[in-house]
């Protein structure tokens, strides 16, 4: 059995896979798509909210923003773990768009992909100040917490060979995703052989 890097940036990564079975290499697929951990928004306090949007509208939004994951704060941390972020716009004075990078987290890592995300436009006279918490989950729990965009595999030209292509959301580098997902296999596996084996 062998792994071998076809192409790889910095949102996407191939990898040929050879000598093993399909169904652990669609296993693999989908715990590179939902089976990693990575951190999400997952409670928010509203504390001022005068804008146009309802509380739970906010929320979700704040919800779906991409957080950049380390692979050591996984390790480090458990999945009940939070990491704040806050945000307070002020009394608006003319009409903009609130974005990401205004939510100041408690870790310096741990952050939205991108400054640019809109979260609400303001207008004048109006504020925005929440509180949201952070915690590691994984999309079998809801979208929000999946590491990958998508998970495909397919067949190659030669036989007992697929290509496996994994593009991250920007939580993870898409090469760390597929290797965090090969050792959640291998753990899996190992629990399902020790069920076995209790059972006998």
């Amino acid at each position: 059995m062998s792994l071998n890097i076809i192409s790889q940036n910095d949102e996407k990564v191939s990898v040929k896979l050879k000598g093993i079975p399909l169904q652990y290499a669609n296993a693999l697929r989908r715990l590179c798509l939902n089976g990693v951990p990575i951190y999400a928004i997952d409670t928010v306090d509203i504390l001022i909210n005068s804008s146009v949007l309802a509380d739970e509208g906010i929320a979700h939004r704040l919800g779906l923003i991409p957080i950049k994951t380390e692979l050591s704060a996984v390790q480090q941390n458990n999945e009940s773990d939070k990491i704040m972020f806050t945000l307070d716009t002020g009394e608006i004075d003319e009409t903009r768009t609130v974005l990401s990078g205004e939510l100041k987290s408690q870790d310096d890592i741990i952050k939205p992909i991108s400054d640019n995300i809109p979260i609400i436009t303001l207008a004048p006279g109006q504020r925005l100040k929440i509180e949201a918490y952070a915690r590691l989950g994984r999309g079998t729990e809801h979208a929000k917490w999946n590491s990958a965009n998508i998970s495909t595999l397919t067949e190659s030209e030669k036989d007992d060979e697929k290509v496996l292509t994994v593009e991250t959301t920007g939580a993870l580098e898409p090469q760390h995703i597929i290797l965090s997902s090969i050792e959640e296999l291998s753990r899996r596996l190992d629990e399902f052989k020790n069920l076995l084996s209790d059972l006998k």
